[in-house]
């Protein structure tokens, strides 16, 4: 007898590769299906961690944004459906080989591309005919400019200073920050692209005063390895942590708390996998 678990690990299983194929990552998911369903971010949060199944209505509505059928999508019947891929021609046919890359963009989306939006047809067109060598790169979701200031999402990621919080695969998403990346430069914060930028929430004592309970910190979810000493968010035996990190040598690493009563810890790198750098904490303190 099918679990109603098993029914929903493998909804999730095809949601995530539908969603991946768009190239929709974990940090954008939530916002794009609750907009393209109609629904709360919390709503959408609880389809991709398995908790819940969208209704007829909604699994439609989400089968025709991605472009798939409907039965693939709900029951798994049919072939798996052929994703848009970019670099690959073998798709497009042998007569677009001395084509350029717009033109192959162009026929990909001609072909298979029933399922993007006019912002994502625009946005693909756009990176081809920028850059011609083939390689092209997409970001749907960066955050748009309104003059200087853009908008920085932020998530329901509540990363512990102190015992660690079990993460969800999908964050919600809770109301976005509008700043300006220019000032936020001017202030000391270094990063390189502004829709690399996020917020989440630290919570616990044990980096205070640096960072207290509930503060919302900005992190840069491009950094994903060990770049020097400082504050990262980071898992580790499956909690999430935001903590110093310092490099001590044969593949360690001190984790260290701002509070004196946590003492620091010595785990292994490898055993270690940061997710951001902590760039600033939103009560106007460098780090």
């Amino acid at each position: 007898m099918v679990q109603i678990e098993d029914i929903r690990a493998a909804f999730v299983a095809r949601l995530k590769k539908a969603l991946s194929a768009h190239g929709i990552d974990q940090w954008g998911a939530g916002a794009r299906l609750a907009e393209i369903a109609k629904v709360t971010p919390k709503a959408s949060s609880k389809w991709l961690n398995g908790e819940s199944l969208p209704g007829p209505a909604k699994m439609s509505a989400i089968a025709g944004a991605l472009g798939v059928k409907i039965e693939w999508l709900q029951h798994g019947a049919g072939d798996d459906p052929g994703f848009l891929k970019l670099g690959d021609s073998e798709n497009i046919g042998s007569e677009h080989s001395s084509s350029s890359a717009a033109d192959i963009v162009r026929g990909m989306i001609a072909k298979q591309g029933k399922g993007l939006s006019e912002d994502a047809r625009r946005r693909l067109l756009a990176a081809a005919e920028a850059d011609d060598s083939g390689a092209i790169e997409i970001d749907y979701y960066r955050p748009g400019a309104v003059g200087d200031e853009v908008w920085i999402a932020h998530y329901d990621v509540r990363a512990a200073m102190g015992g660690g919080q079990i993460p969800h695969d999908y964050p919600e998403m809770f109301q976005d920050v509008r700043v300006s990346p220019q000032h936020l430069r001017e202030m000391g914060v270094e990063f390189k692209e502004h829709f690399h930028l996020k917020m989440v929430t630290g919570w616990g004592q044990s980096m205070a005063p640096t960072i207290k309970h509930r503060d919302p910190l900005l992190v840069d979810v491009s950094v994903r390895e060990f770049s020097g000493d400082g504050i990262y968010m980071f898992s580790w035996e499956g909690h999430l942590y935001i903590k110093r990190l310092q490099w001590i040598g044969d593949d360690q690493i001190k984790m260290l708390s701002d509070n004196e009563r946590h003492p620091p810890q010595t785990i292994r790198a490898d055993e270690t996998f940061i997710q951001a750098r902590v760039l600033l904490v939103w009560n106007a303190h460098l780090v």
